[in-house]
């Protein structure tokens, strides 16, 4: 029953006009952000014991801070304050702040494991599978990526499903914005040999002709015309990967739960190659349970949306929220990158719930293969954080929304804070050697202005809050030792401890490298250059020797900036910020072997010793043969069944209005008409030009048939 559909069936269509209201929040503008929602539902309430919880991590927080700076006041004090040293305390004031929330946060993590708890929400992963009776859909929006893996991934999810026994309940959706003509040709090839090898189940594709507002704007067009025939979606990226049992799960916990809105997982990296990746494997695998189950037992109901591996009741979605387009000029206007956040934040608006359920396993992605694709996927995901500055004056949100909208722009901020801090440090040390101290200022002195500094407690500020970074990692290491069974699928104990020094040593290395990377982005946001949409690699983070150089030339040319202005103050200041300067130095070689692939050996996770089920199954249809790429036109001339299936899909013709014309069409008309032949006229087309004829079947029948 698959079908590439404009609409699935009866069911889907019959709400297509009539699901959202006249004045539906997902066609808003930025000035509704200032009105009162409409509450939805029973909204859900904050008891005493959720005020204490929160009460207890600021708190925290807040001595810590508040310690910290006063020892380092200590430190800069004597002798006076100077400007520079005043900069020095504000800055690290700021960063021991950030530091020392993340402390506490992951400090209630390990209480809240270590009795075996951690769900925002009641949901078990083990227990017999409850029977569930609403609808659900699955949305795997796309742009640009490999249609064999992600038919892959897709297949896999629904099998397990299927096995189950409750697929009746689940109907599928392939998303796509992709605008790569020959990448949609095969997306829809793929999708077809997808339905073949599911026989009747219920799955659907579709592609955008225009991709506007990206992600959000797909789902957005998704709920406006199917929403109305289902009660949840459960949203995929296109590396995500979930089991059924997983997903059944959490449909029952929204059937018992009226109030939640969302219910995200926790995903675990997985297919981890390259050392880069398996690094971020390893630390997220033993690390991010503790952290997000910090997270989740103070957010109660006030929890984040991440965009994808997470469940969504489409009725609280629809009517709250939609996005507005910012104004102004791109980067800080237009249609919101990062739309999750501000999702999420306004269905809590209303009243509704918003969960997180870190402990529940079956949820699952991937990661980039290198520091340098991790870089360009943070740099858009800095530009949508940013852009949330313009959200923040959102009336009527809850308080820890606007924290989840101020943690996400904190953690690009601070990178340029952390190097603001260095320099400044590095100049107060160049003007302590070469700037004559004033002993004796001007007017009346009865003792001279000796100038000191107490390096015994400068050192002990920074041990202790270098402590606070490491002892949640160690944290996470003591967790483990007290679960037999994980510990076994780590690789025991001894190999766990070995990959956590080695992660320590070179998540080192690369920090700085990141500290550059994410300041040279909010510097560049700042002066209005714009992320882009860019694909994501996924398998290979092999990068040319050329790249290197001149992607990892900036932090290079950091590193011999600092350790030359390091040295020529003395031999134990370059000592002292050797961990930093190491970094930079040999970023170009540091970035080449993070690149290369690992040993299996280095840093097991239970993932790898014992992989779940659909995991399995996916990496064994992923490395099945898959169809050899060619160019759409040729392929939609060679196979006469997808071309009908193509033309079938195709929505009619757009009609330009009065003096306006469609330019790539134009032109790939007249290049049509102007050839003898079809290869003399795919020859000389563009990839835009073929998009626009791929889109236009009249056009596409003219072409196919030279």
């Amino acid at each position: 029953m698959g079908a590439i559909v404009t609409s699935p069936d009866a069911d889907v269509a019959r709400a297509a006009d009539g699901f959202l209201p006249r004045e539906s929040p997902l066609a808003m503008s930025a000035a509704d952000l200032g009105r009162p929602p409409r509450a939805v539902g029973k909204p859900v309430s904050v008891g005493r014991g959720m005020t204490m919880r929160r009460a207890s991590v600021l708190v925290l927080t807040a001595a810590l801070t508040g310690a910290g700076a006063y020892e380092m006041y200590m430190v800069v004090q004597v002798g006076g304050v100077t400007i520079m040293e005043g900069m020095v305390l504000v800055l690290f004031v700021a960063l021991l702040a950030w530091i020392a929330f993340s402390f506490a946060s992951a400090l209630a993590g390990f209480f809240v494991l270590l009795r075996r708890q951690g769900n925002a929400l009641p949901i078990r992963d083990d227990g017999p599978l409850p029977e569930v009776a609403s609808r659900t859909a699955v949305l795997l929006p796309t742009y640009n990526e490999d249609p064999h893996q992600l038919m892959a991934r897709l297949r896999a999810i629904y099998e397990s499903i299927a096995a189950t026994g409750q697929a009746e309940r689940f109907d599928w959706f392939v998303l796509s914005d992709t605008r790569d003509p020959d990448i949609w040709i095969a997306e829809e090839q793929a999708f077809l040999d997808l339905c073949e090898a599911c026989g009747a189940g219920r799955l659907y594709y579709r592609h955008r002709a225009d991709n506007v507002a990206r992600k959000s704007g797909n789902i957005g067009e998704w709920i406006t015309r199917f929403g109305g025939a289902y009660q949840h979606m459960i949203v995929l990226d296109a590396d995500s990967l979930m089991s059924g049992d997983t997903m059944v799960r959490m449909v029952h916990a929204m059937e018992q739960h009226p109030q939640a809105a969302l219910i995200q997982t926790l995903p675990v990296i997985v297919n981890a190659r390259s050392l880069f990746s398996r690094l971020q494997q390893f630390a997220g695998r033993l690390y991010g349970p503790m952290i997000a189950a910090g997270v989740a037992w103070w957010h109660g109901s006030e929890g984040n949306y991440w965009g994808h591996n997470a469940i969504i009741r489409i009725a609280a979605f629809a009517e709250q929220a939609g996005l507005p387009e910012l104004s102004g000029r791109k980067p800080f206007g237009g249609h919101i990158l990062s739309h999750d956040f501000v999702e999420a934040a306004l269905m809590r608006r209303a009243g509704w719930g918003i969960y997180m359920a870190p402990t529940l396993g079956g949820s699952f992605e991937e990661v980039p293969p290198s520091l340098l694709d991790f870089a360009a996927r943070d740099r858009r995901w800095c530009q949508g954080n940013l852009q949330h500055l313009a959200v923040l004056r959102t009336r009527h949100l809850h308080w820890i929304s606007r924290l989840h909208f101020m943690t996400g722009i904190g953690s690009y901020i601070t990178a340029p804070l952390w190097l603001s801090f260095l320099l400044l440090g590095i100049l107060i040390s160049l003007q302590a050697r070469f700037i004559l101290p004033e002993y004796f200022p001007k007017g009346f002195a009865l003792f001279p202005n000796w100038p000191a500094q107490d390096p015994v407690l400068a050192a002990w500020v920074f041990g202790l809050t270098m402590a606070l970074l490491i002892v949640p990692k160690l944290l996470g290491f003591v967790l483990l030792l007290t679960r037999r069974d994980t510990r076994r699928q780590f690789g025991g104990g001894f190999r766990a401890l070995s990959g956590v020094i080695a992660e320590l040593l070179i998540s080192a290395m690369i920090a700085p490298v990141m500290m550059v990377f994410q300041s040279i982005a909010v510097v560049e946001i700042l002066l209005g250059r714009d992320a882009g949409w860019q694909t994501q690699r996924r398998d290979d983070g092999e990068v040319e020797r050329r790249e290197l150089y001149r992607k990892y030339g900036v932090p290079t040319a950091c590193g011999v900036a600092m350790a030359a202005a390091a040295y020529a103050v003395s031999l134990p200041l370059l000592l002292w910020m050797s961990p930093v300067i190491v970094g930079l130095l040999f970023a170009i070689p540091i970035g080449a072997w993070t690149a290369k692939p690992a040993l299996r050996a280095l840093f097991v996770t239970p993932e790898e010793a014992k992989p779940p089920a659909v995991l399995v199954r996916a990496n064994e249809l992923a490395s099945s043969p898959a169809h050899a790429p060619a160019p759409a036109l040729a392929t939609l001339r060679q196979d006469a069944g997808l071309r009908h299936r193509h033309l079938s899909a195709l929505p009619p013709a757009r009609r330009c209005g009065p003096g306006q014309i469609d330019l790539h069409l134009a032109l790939a008309r007249a290049r049509i008409e102007a050839s003898e032949s079809f290869d003399e006229a795919v020859d000389h087309l563009t990839p835009r030009e073929t998009l626009a004829i791929l889109g236009d079947p009249a056009l596409l029948e003219e072409v196919l048939a030279k």
